[in-house]
């Protein structure tokens, strides 16, 4: 999947300007070289349940392997060894690149639902560990909505939204609480651990993390983040630590708010002045015509997105999105993405391969 400006329709390409893959990360987004590189497939292991079996016998050499009712060329171990080795050196720039980088990921609750064919949360948790493993920096903001719901539903309270907020009564900001903190908050937790001792759980209100003011009284205690302290964040990440944050903030008075989670990982982004900013949602990416997926964005701009905003293109759902983008990208943040978080190992596709997956909001200094 190659990362054109704009749509597979005739809008022009936006060139990086940058030189090839082995010196700049996705450099070969807006051409089509990408198209040539064999394709990553789920689930591919090595020729035999040990590794590197066949190399101390001739047999493999001489006999095909068999596979239920087929049978598979002698040269097909080599040959995914070599596609193998292929995705581990386009991945090497990119693993050079951002090494010691922040990346803070949103992890929607509708990304939680996963696919008929994968585990969503366990996906997640791998590239976040092997994100971790090579040097990189990733902070988890997670939201929760969908789960809300579901547990407001059972103790039959209505949902009410007013321009697409959820209404939140004291009541309802007490489920929140217990939803983010005592539900979500340690699955992701635990799904990561799963790999090694990671992952530490917090929430906006632990050391004064976020820190809010009520955004509406028609609302209720619905919060807009007034001041981010990263102090918690920094001690975690410089102690190598993956922090995962509920998004449950406090006013001065300790009041708790249910905060946006699209805000609230856009704020933090900021203060910690990360390479990027990443939003796995149930859609693939931006779209111009949003019945066209041909018309997928690729690459844009904080510019281009506020034309589309104005326009009435991006609408709803996902304004917040956009919005934290913008202001993220305006604001010391590298890029920003939005991605199917449905996608198996999307995150790793998005950040170590050439074509990329997704749309990216460029940042002011045009990085990858």
């Amino acid at each position: 999947m190659q990362r054109g400006e704009g749509s597979a329709s005739d809008e022009p390409a936006i060139e990086d300007g940058e030189g090839s893959a082995s010196d700049e990360p996705h450099a070969a987004r807006g051409g089509s070289e990408a198209d040539d590189e064999p394709a990553i497939e789920d689930g591919e292991g090595s020729a035999s349940d040990e590794p590197h079996a066949a190399r101390g016998g001739s047999e493999a050499d001489d006999e095909p392997a068999v596979e239920g009712s087929g049978v598979v060329s002698a040269s097909q171990p080599r040959d995914d060894a070599a596609l193998k080795a292929s995705v581990l050196v386009e991945a090497l720039p990119y693993i050079r690149r951002f090494a010691g980088k922040t990346v803070v990921v949103k992890y929607g609750g509708n990304a939680l639902a996963g696919t008929s064919d994968h585990d969503a949360l366990t996906l997640f948790a791998e590239d976040i560990v092997l994100m971790r493993l090579v040097g990189m920096r990733p902070v988890v903001v997670h939201g929760g909505g969908p789960q809300i719901s579901d547990l407001m539903s059972r103790l039959g309270k209505q949902t009410e939204f007013v321009d697409g907020l959820r209404v939140t009564d004291r009541e309802t900001v007490d489920i929140a609480r217990m939803v983010l903190k005592g539900q979500v908050n340690p699955q992701i937790v635990a799904a990561i651990n799963v790999h090694g001792h990671y992952a530490v759980g917090v929430s906006g209100v632990d050391a004064g993390l976020i820190r809010c003011v009520a955004r509406d009284e028609r609302l209720g205690f619905v919060g807009d983040v007034t001041e981010i302290n990263p102090e918690v964040l920094h001690g975690l990440l410089d102690d190598e630590f993956v922090p995962v944050i509920a998004t449950i903030g406090s006013d001065v008075t300790g009041q708790a708010y249910n905060i946006n989670a699209d805000t609230v990982a856009g704020a933090i982004a900021e203060a910690l002045g990360a390479e990027k900013l990443v939003y796995l949602t149930d859609i693939e990416g931006l779209r111009r015509d949003v019945a066209d997926p041909a018309s997928l964005i690729r690459q844009t701009t904080a510019d281009e997105l506020d034309e589309l905003i104005a326009d009435g293109v991006i609408a709803g759902g996902m304004i917040p999105k956009v919005a934290s983008c913008t202001h993220a990208v305006r604001n010391g943040v590298g890029n920003a993405h939005i991605l199917d978080g449905r996608i198996a190992h999307v995150l790793l596709l998005e950040i170590f391969t050439d074509s990329g997956i997704g749309t990216m909001i460029r940042g002011a200094q045009g990085g990858e």
